[in-house]
């Protein structure tokens, strides 16, 4: 009899066993864990892993991609940038990490805009501190939809992994698990949207090409066997509006924050040309690139993921103060 899903990361296994493909000082005791609470929002109960810091001077949110989850950006960002004095949050969005999602739904990709957009919103309310959004993967193009939905002066700037824009047939093409998927799959996905099989459930190590989220073969078996990250399953309403979702300001229209990228340089999932189509496009506000040398789409390499790091401290120092 398999066992029940934990409720906090504190229970679960999984991260622990991916930490150890991470720098020493990147791994988390008991200790040095970030404290877990949940939010509720439209009847989910959203996970926060928090590292709270009332003195900081800026909050930086991470979101996870369609690979990953909150706890797993807290490895690489929540606790290093809290070590640095900020305050950080990691999500876990709907139907992925420990979130727990209102029996009876089928959120959508659209709900992954509004929650985080009404979670910006919730903690403006909490404090009037500047807020830096980052994503990882998929995060990363989330974030420019959230940035372009939320009202005015939400977010002091945006930071992604990488833009990928599905409505690319290029970006489609590469980013997808096979050619058939990007030209027919996701087309048949959004035919069976608009019936009652748009609740079924599509793993999405079929979907995209999660074999190259990590390029540590032993990191990737741990990755593609943990239910709340790698190895989830979406719904069909799901990929449907992940890979047509239209933002609420286009790339030559949006002037709501600065925008970074930070590039693995060896990713190969999500290549820097990938983010192109949206970032060339983004001229009324600035836009900046740094490489991640030797780093793969989730970062687990020096000196990568100390650039990563030390790139986003400098860009929310710059624009929060």
């Amino acid at each position: 009899m398999n066992s029940p899903a934990p409720l906090y990361y504190r229970d679960q296994q999984a991260w622990r066993d991916l930490q150890q493909f991470l720098p020493a000082r990147l791994r988390l005791t008991d200790d040095t864990a970030p404290e877990e609470e949940f939010w509720n929002w439209r009847g989910h109960r959203v996970h926060l892993d928090r590292y709270p810091n009332p003195v900081a001077k800026a909050k930086v949110v991470l979101h996870h991609g369609v690979g990953t989850n909150g706890r797993q950006m807290s490895l690489i960002l929540g606790a290093p940038l809290a070590s640095r004095g900020f305050e950080t949050i990691a999500l876990d969005n709907l139907g992925y990490g420990l979130t727990q999602v209102k029996p009876g739904t089928t959120p959508s990709y659209d709900d992954w805009v509004d929650m985080v957009v009404d979670f910006l919103a919730y903690e403006q309310s909490r404090d009037d501190r500047p807020i830096v959004l980052y994503g990882l993967s998929a995060g990363g193009m989330l974030t420019y939809h959230v940035a372009a939905k939320a009202p005015r002066a939400t977010l002091a700037g945006i930071v992604g992994m990488t833009f990928l824009d599905q409505r690319h047939r290029q970006v489609r093409d590469e980013t997808s698990h096979d050619i058939l998927t990007a030209r027919l799959g996701i087309p048949l996905m959004g035919l069976l949207a608009k019936t009652p099989a748009a609740s079924l459930k599509y793993p999405m190590s079929l979907a995209g090409k999660m074999s190259a989220l990590a390029n540590n073969p032993a990191a990737m078996k741990v990755f593609l066997k943990d239910r709340t990250s790698s190895a989830n399953w979406v719904s069909v309403r799901f990929l449907d509006r992940y890979a047509n979702y239209a933002p609420a300001v286009e790339p030559e229209e949006f002037d709501a924050c600065p925008v970074l990228l930070t590039q693995p340089a060896e990713d190969h999932w999500s290549p820097h040309h990938l983010s192109l189509p949206v970032l060339s496009r983004i001229t009324k506000v600035p836009v900046d690139t740094v490489m991640l040398d030797n780093a793969g789409h989730y970062p687990l390499e020096e000196p990568g993921l100390q650039q990563m790091q030390d790139a986003i401290a400098n860009f929310v120092t710059k624009h929060t103060t």
